[in-house]
């Protein structure tokens, strides 16, 4: 896996996480990278530093893909899934309206940027492959 600092024509910077640069560049290309801010596909890469691996790929991927479900496994155990309800349920707990308590669950890329916009901490977690 190769992880990009990414930047959208709108400035905005994150992340992303490809196979290989081929891969990055065919989606790219093909306008299916898009910003998790604004929703635009013009997408480029950063400048970034360059990172010297230690061990093997296949020994970072693993790695990385291990910390990765550690961070799912605490979040999952430590929350309640509220499923499909979560933007509305979010914002029940963000006005008052529902007790504040640590919950997960699942929102369109429009709801969680509406969520974003009115200053709602979100924070998507990556699915694994075996997470479903």
């Amino acid at each position: 896996m190769i992880h990009y600092a990414l930047v959208c024509d709108e400035g905005h910077n994150f992340d992303g996480w490809f196979r290989d640069s081929e891969t990055f560049e065919s989606q790219s290309s093909q306008r299916l990278v898009a910003c998790p801010f604004c929703a635009s596909t013009a997408v480029t890469r950063a400048v970034m530093a360059p990172h010297v691996a230690r061990g093997g790929q296949e020994d970072e991927a693993a790695r990385l893909r291990g910390m990765i479900r550690k961070l799912r496994d605490k979040v999952v155990a430590g929350s309640e899934d509220v499923g499909e309800r979560f933007p509305q349920e979010a914002r029940a707990i963000e006005e008052g309206e529902a007790e504040r308590r640590p919950i997960r669950g699942r929102a369109t890329f429009e709801e969680a940027k509406a969520l974003l916009e009115d200053g709602i901490e979100i924070l998507p977690i990556p699915e694994l492959p075996g997470d479903n």
